[in-house]
């Protein structure tokens, strides 16, 4: 879900505001309950929620090889001879 950056014209309050893209926009600000409140040019921000693939494969955040593929890259095959390409 988006989150965006507002920022009231009238008090200068600014806010992060979670809205679905489909949402109306936030036109009231909260502090001064004036209709001054716009949506800022910024960077993109968004929160991943659920059970996605995020959740199951992404979210641990480490890229580590698996320990067998590890050990299969620093084996060295028993019929090689001096000049393979093997490793």
């Amino acid at each position: 879900m988006p989150i965006y950056d507002y920022q009231c014209s009238s008090c200068g309050h600014k806010a992060e505001v979670m809205r679905k893209v489909s949402a109306a926009a936030v036109e009231v600000c909260p502090e001064c309950g004036k209709e001054a409140f716009a949506k800022q040019v910024s960077a993109p921000s968004f929160q991943l929620t659920g059970s996605g693939w995020y959740a199951t494969d992404f979210k641990g955040g480490s890229s580590a090889k698996k320990p067998e593929a590890a050990a299969e890259n620093n084996a060295t095959p028993a019929a090689c001879g001096t000049g393979c390409a093997c490793h």
